[in-house]
C-alpha cells in the first residue's frame, strides 16, 4: 500500500465512524454514482427553455384575470421577478400579453405555450425517477407523465399566487424589521411546501410523502438563502449599470438556474438516502460496506427495460440475505419505491457468494 492510499483509507476510516460526515458523503456519493451532473444540466436547460412560455402564459392568463385590479397584476409580477434577484424584473418587464386576435386564437396560442413548457416537468419526471432507481417496466407512461406535469404546472401557479400574498405583506407593513423577519420565514415555509409539493408530483407513488419531507425542508431552506443571497448582493455590490444587455441577462438567468437545479437534485438525494439508509460509504474499494453494495444492486435493477427481462447481480465473498439496515437487496421487492406492482417476481437481484461483481 503506497502512503497516499494509506492516508486517504485513515481519512476514508475517520469519515465512516462519524455519522454527520458519513451520512453527507453518502449523499454526495450517491449524486455521482446517478450522474447527478447530467440530471442537474438536463433540468436547467428544460427549465431556461420552458421558462419564457410559462412566463407568456402566466401573463396572458394575468391580463385576463386581472384586467380590472392592475395592483394585484403588478403585485404578481413583482412575486414572480422576486424569484430572481438581479434579472427578475428585466424578464418581467420584457414579457407581454398575448396578443388577442380572436377567443380561438388565443385559446390555441395559450395550449401550445402549455405543451412547450411542460418540459420542466417532464425533466423532472426524469430526474426524481433516475434518483430513486426506478427499473423500466415501474416508470410511468405516457400519459401518466403527461398528468403530473400538468399538476406540476398548476403547483407553480399556486405559488406564485402565495409568493404574492407574502409580498404584499411586507407591503402592509410598511418593511418593519419584525414583519420582514416574519414574512422571510413565511416565504422558507412557503418554499419547503412547493418543494415537497413537487416531489411528491415528480416521485414515484410508491414513495411515502414522509420520506420525501426531509429534502423539501433542505431546499427550501437553500432556495431562500439564495434569494436573500442575492438580493443582498444587488443592494450592496450590485448597480443598475453592473447587468449589461441581453447576453448579461441571459448568463445571470442560466446560473441561477443551473444554482436551483443543483440545490433540487441534492435535496432529492437526501430523501433517498435517508430512506434507504446509504450510509456510510466508502471512499476507497474494497472493502465495500452494505450501504456500496446497495446503491450497486439498484443501479444494476434500474437499468431493467422489459418485463421479460432478468437481470442478476453477485457480490464476491458476501453471503445472501444479511440482516441489518442498507443492505442489498435481493428481490425487486424490497427496492423502494415497491416494485412488485409492475416488475415481475422472475427479476432477482442475488448474491451467490462465489463470483465477482456483475449485472446483467
Amino acid at each position: 500500500m503506497n502512503p497516499v492510499e494509506r492516508v486517504i483509507r485513515r481519512v476514508d476510516a475517520a469519515q465512516r465512524r462519524f455519522t454527520p460526515t458519513a451520512f453527507v458523503f453518502g449523499v454526495i456519493k450517491k449524486y455521482g454514482d446517478d450522474n447527478g451532473g447530467v440530471l442537474v444540466a438536463n433540468l436547467a436547460y428544460s427549465a431556461f427553455v420552458s421558462l419564457f412560455p410559462l412566463l407568456l402564459v402566466f401573463v396572458t392568463i394575468l391580463g385576463l384575470v386581472a384586467a380590472s385590479n392592475p395592483v394585484f397584476r403588478e403585485d404578481a409580477l413583482n412575486a414572480v421577478a422576486s424569484q430572481v434577484p438581479l434579472i427578475g424584473h428585466q424578464l418581467t418587464g420584457n414579457v407581454h400579453t398575448l396578443q388577442r386576435s380572436s377567443m380561438i386564437g388565443l385559446i390555441v396560442g395559450l395550449v401550445v405555450l402549455i405543451w412547450g413548457s411542460l418540459g420542466l416537468a417532464q425533466a423532472g419526471l426524469f430526474a426524481m425517477e433516475q434518483v430513486w432507481n426506478l427499473p423500466g417496466p415501474a416508470r410511468p407512461g405516457y400519459v401518466q407523465r403527461l398528468g403530473r406535469s400538468a399538476l406540476f404546472v398548476g403547483l407553480l401557479g399556486a405559488g406564485v399566487l402565495v409568493a404574492t400574498a407574502l409580498a404584499s405583506l411586507n407591503t402592509y407593513g410598511h418593511n418593519a424589521v419584525v414583519i420582514v423577519v416574519l414574512a422571510e420565514i413565511l416565504a422558507t415555509a412557503v418554499n419547503a411546501g412547493m418543494y415537497l409539493g413537487g416531489f411528491r408530483v415528480l416521485t414515484p407513488k410508491g414513495v411515502p410523502t414522509r420520506d420525501l419531507l426531509p429534502g423539501a425542508i433542505i431546499g427550501g431552506v437553500c432556495w431562500t438563502l439564495l434569494q436573500i443571497l442575492g438580493t443582498y448582493l444587488v443592494h450592496h455590490f450590485l448597480h443598475s449599470d453592473s447587468v449589461y444587455g441581453v447576453f448579461a441577462t441571459v448568463l445571470g438567468l442560466v446560473a441561477w438556474i443551473y444554482l436551483v437545479a443543483k440545490i433540487t437534485v441534492y435535496a432529492a438525494e437526501v430523501n433517498v438516502v435517508l430512506a434507504r439508509r446509504l450510509w456510510p460509504r466508502t471512499i476507497v474499494q474494497p472493502p465495500l460496506t452494505e450501504a456500496d453494495r446497495a446503491v450497486l444492486a439498484v443501479q444494476a435493477l434500474q437499468n431493467q427495460r422489459r418485463e421479460e427481462q432478468r437481470v442478476e447481480v453477485t457480490f464476491e465473498g458476501h453471503s445472501p440475505g444479511a440482516a441489518g439496515p442498507g443492505r442489498a437487496p435481493e428481490t425487486p421487492e424490497e427496492v423502494s419505491p415497491p416494485a412488485s406492482r409492475s416488475v415481475p417476481r422472475q427479476v432477482r437481484l442475488h448474491d451467490d457468494g462465489r463470483g465477482n461483481g456483475s449485472g446483467g
